[in-house]
């Protein structure tokens, strides 16, 4: 009980991190944000590097990506957690928070879709009501708004498609992570360079290079590592220890809180039509929520039955 209850903490404390950090990018709106991404990708690798270091196990991640099939997944992975990272630290700063926030609400829905496609899981009646109302939900935004969601869509695209292949990958988040900002830290290394020594811009056009120049600027890339590693590993912890459903209801915690730090402390427009798309989003994570839960104690019920019976004589 004791462990469970430090692991249910520790999920609180990760996605309390995660749901706050829009705040923090929200402090480096004045830089562009592929420097953002890249300072977050080597500042993470660090921060992985010295815990991995301190457990012994960095001989972990040449084991990970010395199988040609791992590899080719960790890179998969880094690519979509690369965009999915990006997409969030520019949606921030373009004033999309509302936006990302109903990615990270879509999500668990689209886990549903992509099961299904690629992993031939069969889900119940309930569940398919879910992602028929977020469906409803996107259309219904889209036709109000003139336009799609498309920030929230690709936030909850890339990750979905993220944690579909974390799953082939046969290594501990914290491991198979640090392998993936390994594979990205080189791209991130020469995009710094090109920013701060040759003047490139991206996507929003500037070519202004704050690490070195502005401490407290500096102060805050290098934040990203630890702000990046420390819910992960929170998370970790929290996962071996409570259960799947538990997981899946406190993880809601994270995508509330940057709906309301949007609406509250940025002042986003929050219009009739962003309200009839997240009631629907929660009506329907309300009904996922309550047959995953239904599901979990059913397999808890028959697994009890199957050790009574295989202990009866």
């Amino acid at each position: 009980m004791e462990e469970a209850r430090k692991g249910v903490l520790a999920m609180v404390a990760a996605c309390v991190i995660w749901g706050l950090s829009s705040m923090y990018y929200k402090l480096l709106a004045h830089v562009p944000p592929e420097e953002v991404l890249g300072h977050r990708t080597l500042w993470s690798l660090v921060f992985f590097g010295l815990v991995l270091a301190g457990q012994g196990r960095l001989a972990e991640i040449g084991a990970l990506m010395a199988r040609p099939r791992a590899l080719a997944l960790v890179a998969l992975a880094a690519l979509m957690i690369s965009a999915n990272w990006f997409l969030f630290i520019y949606s921030i700063q373009i004033g999309h928070a509302v936006e990302a926030s109903l990615g990270y609400y879509i999500f668990p829905l689209v886990a549903v879709a992509l099961g299904f496609l690629f992993l031939g899981e069969r889900h119940s009646a309930p569940k398919w009501v879910a992602v028929g109302l977020a469906c409803v939900a996107v259309t219904g935004l889209t036709w109000g708004l003139g336009v799609a969601p498309w920030v929230s869509l690709a936030l909850a695209g890339t990750f979905g498609i993220y944690g579909l292949v974390k799953r082939g990958v046969a290594a501990g988040p914290v491991v198979s992570v640090t392998a993936e900002v390994v594979l990205l830290a080189p791209l991130a290394l020469v995009w710094l360079w090109g920013v701060h020594a040759q003047g490139w811009t991206g996507l929003t056009g500037r070519h202004l290079a704050t690490f070195g120049h502005d401490l407290s600027d500096s102060l805050l890339l290098m934040l990203a590592g630890p702000l990046t590693a420390t819910p992960l590993i929170l998370f970790s912890y929290a996962a071996r220890r409570v259960s799947y459903a538990t997981v899946g209801l406190v993880q809601y915690i994270n995508p509330t809180l940057q709906f309301l730090v949007a609406t509250l402390v940025f002042r986003e427009a929050f219009t009739p039509w962003h309200a009839m798309a997240f009631g629907l989003i929660w009506a329907a994570l309300a009904l996922y929520s309550a047959e995953s839960l239904r599901g979990e104690r059913a397999a808890r019920r028959a697994s009890i039955r199957s050790g009574t019976s295989d202990t009866t004589p």
